[in-house]
């Protein structure tokens, strides 16, 4: 049973914690939220409270019911983008993806839709919320890659984007931007190349359910793990607390790795609060995994 207050680490004793729970949990599964990513650029959705950072993301519901909406969502994300397009693996990723090599993680499911891990070399990830790369047409199901449509945005929307290329907008969560402007009406969104239906990025937005083979696919793997490590998530989304909950009716240990609140917490077995990056790399150091070919983990 897990003590009703999380095990303590601020200082040096945090990676002498988080090794002994993978030496004696060899078969884990990792749970990624967005705080796994902030040193990558992209901004989280929540601060060390657990509490909204600006205003909340579009809901699915007000996406598909709104042309206006749908305008301010492209024209936001015309901003947004970038930050996500060029975004690189930070060393929490390479670190994942070594952890994983080493045989140390069983299945790698992750909440963020940058698609970081697979840039770092974490293969078989389950991606609850999808991919932001990817746009989807609701009418046809044909798939569109973001770039090409961004491609589309900055041709038909030239007075935008100008506004973009002088980075006149604040980056937000998952290539959203704080764009503010008086009218977003003249904002010409696009359209399926196939069949000309209506797209969405290919993620799941709030409002929105998880596809059911995903939560099936990441129940099956926290089933035949040792124990559940939870990096970098507040864990306020039911998508990724769920697993929280499972995994403690199933006895199974659960460790985080997390600077703030999460909704966890009384979940925990151990809590380590300390960057991502700085308690994985730890973690490999103690392991004696060094760093993964290519990766550079002190960058």
């Amino acid at each position: 049973m897990a003590p009703s207050e999380p095990t303590p680490t601020h200082d040096a004793r945090a990676a002498d914690a988080l090794h002994g729970f993978v030496a004696r949990h060899p078969r884990l599964l990792v749970l990624s939220g967005a705080g796994l990513s902030t040193a990558s650029g992209i901004p989280g959705y929540r601060d060390e409270t657990g509490a909204w950072r600006g205003r909340q993301p579009i809901q699915l519901k007000e996406f598909l019911g709104s042309t206006l909406a749908r305008q301010r969502y492209w024209a936001r994300s015309l901003h947004g983008w970038p930050v996500v397009a060029q975004a690189a693996p930070n060393p929490a990723h390479y670190a994942l993806a070594r952890l994983a090599e080493a045989g140390h993680v069983r299945q790698l499911v992750t909440q963020n839709v940058d698609g970081l891990h697979q840039r770092a070399g974490s293969g078989d990830v389950i991606e609850l919320h999808g991919n932001i790369g990817q746009v989807i047409c609701l009418a046809c199901r044909t798939n569109h890659a973001r770039a090409d449509i961004q491609a589309v945005l900055v041709a038909e929307n030239p007075h935008f984007a100008e506004r973009a290329a002088a980075r006149s907008a604040e980056p937000a969560p998952d290539g959203d931007a704080d764009l503010e402007v008086e009218n977003f009406e003249t904002f010409r969104i696009p359209t399926c190349r196939n069949c000309g239906g209506m797209l969405k990025p290919d993620v799941v937005f709030f409002g929105e359910n998880v596809p059911l083979e995903r939560v099936d696919a990441a129940r099956r793997a926290l089933e035949q793990a040792d124990a559940l490590l939870v990096v970098g998530s507040s864990l306020m989304v039911f998508s990724g607390y769920r697993f929280c909950v499972l995994a403690s009716q199933w006895g199974k240990p659960i460790a985080a790795v997390n600077l703030g609140h999460t909704r966890a917490d009384p979940l925990l077995s151990l809590k380590v609060r300390q960057p991502c990056s700085e308690a994985l790399t730890g973690l490999l150091e103690r392991l004696g995994l060094g760093q993964k070919a290519g990766a550079v983990l002190d960058a």
